[in-house]
Parts: C-alpha cells; structure tokens; sequence
C-alpha cells in the first residue's frame, strides 16, 4: 500500500511540472497537485508508522484517515459523473441565442481552450445560421483585452457576420457570464420588438389575433468539463430549459480540469449559485 502512495505522489509532482511547462503558467490551482502529493506521503508514512506502533496509537486514529479519504474519493467521484452527463445532452439545433463562455486570453494570443470553443462556435453556426452568440467575457488583470473582444476578432477573422454577435463584457466567472448574458439577451428582445413595432402596419382592434411571443431557446456552448456547471448556474439564474453545447478540451490539461471543476461544483453549490 505505501509504495502504491509512493507511486501516486510521484505522479502527481510530475503532472504538476508537466501543467507548469506546458501552459507556461503556475495557477493557483495547480499547486493542488503538490498538496495530493504531500497528502499521499502523509498516508505512507502514516501506515509505515501505524504498523510499527500498532499498541500505541488509538484505533479510530486509522479509521478517522480512512474515512476521510474515501470519503474525498465517493464525493470526486459522483461529482465528475454528474459533469459528464453534461455533455450528453439532447438535440440544440436551431437555438436563437448561444451564450460561448470566455477563457482566458494570454498576451501571444487565444489560451488553447478559448479557441476550441470558438472553432465549435463556427461549426455550430455553419449548421444554423440564424442563431446569435453572446460572446461573455470581460478582462482580467493579466489579459491583454476583454475576452469578448479577442472572441469577435476570432470569429470575425474566420468568416462570421459580426451582426451575428453581440458581447458582453463585464463578466469575470461563470455566474457572471450567464446572469450577464441573460440582460444582454433581454436587451436585444426589446431592440426587436421595437424595431417590430416600428414596421407593424395599423389595424382595427378585433381584427387580429394577438399571439403570444415564441419562447426563445438558448444554449451555452463551454469546454466539455465546464457544462454541466453553466448548465446549472443558468437554470439557476433564470433561463430555463438551456442547452449543453460541449467542445474538446486540451488533452494534457483535461485532468487538472476535472479536479479544479469538481472545487467549483461543491463552492457553487455551497454558496447558492447553482
């Protein structure tokens, strides 16, 4: 059992050091994979310990570890199930508006992920041309410009009518990407009904049938790991019946996605935003 938490510890520095050269970055996040590390050769030297001194120390000592820790890996576990289920999601064809969640946009350019969800954004409107994408995204102190900003540029450079794009700007997280959206969206119904109202030709009341408006079907288009989490956090905020749309995310970065997903699940859950 130790030389396996050897093992498992000895993994968990070399991906951290493999996160490090390959995004060229050092988040905050990906020191949790020192912290797994330290906390597997905490274990190993625990059992080393505990098989030495089994008449010293008090038995819920060993039984308190054990049920932490399979209790993290339960918890891990039906969490990440319950990402992945995000990303089968049913027919989000046709949709009116697709919100395309921002990443983090570095000073040579788009980050990997932020350009897979773009590249799935013009798939996705080759296919249905009359839908409209929110570009959410505002700009971070180490980002060059408003992701919404390098988003349009991407997109418009790749052949989409900017008509067919609106951004909004403000937001720094996800639920700031999908409450923000929402008033944009909301903003841009009541431009066209405007604009209908201006065109609409006079007639006598009763001799029409007023019919109420079609409800409008959105869709959040995001990193694969990343659905189920927006999906939740806009049912939350007030858009009911949302699509999943999911891209490819960086292979090398995938596990160090999940984890860091599975923290901002249980924090989005624990302060009511999802």
């Amino acid at each position: 059992m130790t030389w396996i938490l050897w093992l498992i510890a000895v993994a968990c520095i070399i991906y951290y050091v493999v996160i490090v050269l390959y995004s060229g970055i050092t988040t905050s996040f990906s020191l949790i994979w020192l912290f797994f590390a330290a906390v597997c050769f905490f274990f190993s030297f625990g059992i080393e310990n505990y098989e030495k001194h089994k008449d010293k120390i008090p038995l819920y000592v060993p039984v308190a570890a054990i049920t932490v820790a399979c209790a993290g890996i339960v918890i891990f576990a039906v969490v990440e199930i319950l990402i992945f289920t995000g990303v089968a999601v049913s027919d989000a064809s046709n949709l009116d508006y697709v919100i395309v969640l921002g990443a983090r946009v570095k000073d040579d350019g788009l980050s990997k992920s932020l350009q897979n969800r773009l590249d799935k954004a013009i798939d996705y409107l080759d296919e249905n041309p009359g839908t409209t994408l929110i570009l959410s995204g505002g700009q971070g102190a180490d980002e060059p410009v408003a992701e919404a900003i390098a988003m349009r540029d991407y997109l418009v450079f790749n052949g989409v009518r900017e008509e067919q794009l609106i951004l909004e700007m403000r937001s720094t997280s996800t639920v700031e990407n999908i409450a923000y959206s929402r008033v944009e969206i909301e903003k841009e119904q009541e431009r066209r009904k405007e604009k209908r109202s201006e065109s609409s030709v006079f007639m006598e009341p009763g001799t029409y049938l007023v019919v109420p408006d079609k409800p409008i079907k959105i869709g959040v288009l995001t990193s694969d790991f990343h659905v189920f989490r927006a999906m939740r956090i806009a049912e939350k905020w007030g858009i009911p019946d949302v699509y999943g749309i999911a891209c490819e995310s960086d292979p090398v970065l995938f596990i160090n996605y999940c984890v860091r997903e599975c923290a901002a699940i249980l924090k989005d859950r624990v302060v009511g935003n999802m």
